[in-house]
């Protein structure tokens, strides 16, 4: 039988056996948390398009969007408007850098009227987009957005918005474009304002899209 010494000793091992299995679980816990996500920096990605790419922006920066850049007017400003990288559309946009940088990612929206567009004028976009853009910049690329079955939008003509989204793919599945498709925007009833526009509610629908795609 045991003396009280030696019991004492005996449940004082036990004690520093159990603070040590202790310790060494609260070392292995800390190792094993990974450090968070950084969000990538505030106003970091620019964009080009239209009306619409604007409508993105105004959604975008109403649902708390903090990558991408507000709206800066581009309205009207479809595909053949930055086919030239010294258009007035690229001085706004570099007026847009030098308030926030040159962005290290950059979002091609392809924007029509009627007369639609080429695959070469698309690649040339993607083009002028690094050249006015951080070295190294991702570039995002997607169409107008989609509308429910048997709507469009009346400014791109019958189709128009299908073949943005058409150019948009055939630009991501071409390697040597290096670009990355997100996916297609979509407005669905009841948030179109005049046959082609988001209306208030279309534009948080759109901004919670971009978040969705891009952070």
């Amino acid at each position: 039988m045991l003396s009280t010494s030696n019991l004492l000793r005996f449940f004082t091992a036990i004690s520093s056996i159990l603070n040590s299995v202790a310790g060494i679980a609260e070392v292995s816990e800390a190792d094993s948390t990974l450090p968070a996500t950084q969000a990538e920096p505030t106003r970091s990605m620019g964009f080009i398009g239209c009306s619409m790419a604007e409508n993105v922006a105004q959604g975008y920066v109403a649902v708390g969007g903090q990558r991408m850049w507000g709206p800066y007017g581009t309205g009207g400003m479809v595909v053949q408007s930055w086919t030239n990288p010294t258009s007035s559309s690229w001085k706004l946009f570099d007026q847009q850098t030098s308030k926030n940088g040159k962005p290290t990612a950059v979002w091609v929206q392809i924007c029509i009227f009627t007369n639609g567009a080429t695959y070469t004028e698309v690649k040339q976009l993607i083009a002028n987009s690094r050249q006015h853009a951080a070295p190294n910049a991702t570039i995002y690329i997607t169409g107008q957005p989609l509308y429910d079955a048997g709507k469009t939008c009346t400014l791109a003509g019958a189709n128009g918005p299908e073949l943005t989204d058409s150019l948009a793919r055939q630009a991501a599945n071409d390697t040597s474009q290096d670009v990355i498709y997100p996916g297609a925007f979509r407005l669905h009833s009841g948030e179109v304002q005049d046959g082609c526009h988001a209306n208030t509610a279309g534009q948080s629908s759109l901004g919670k899209q971009a978040v969705a795609f891009w952070g």
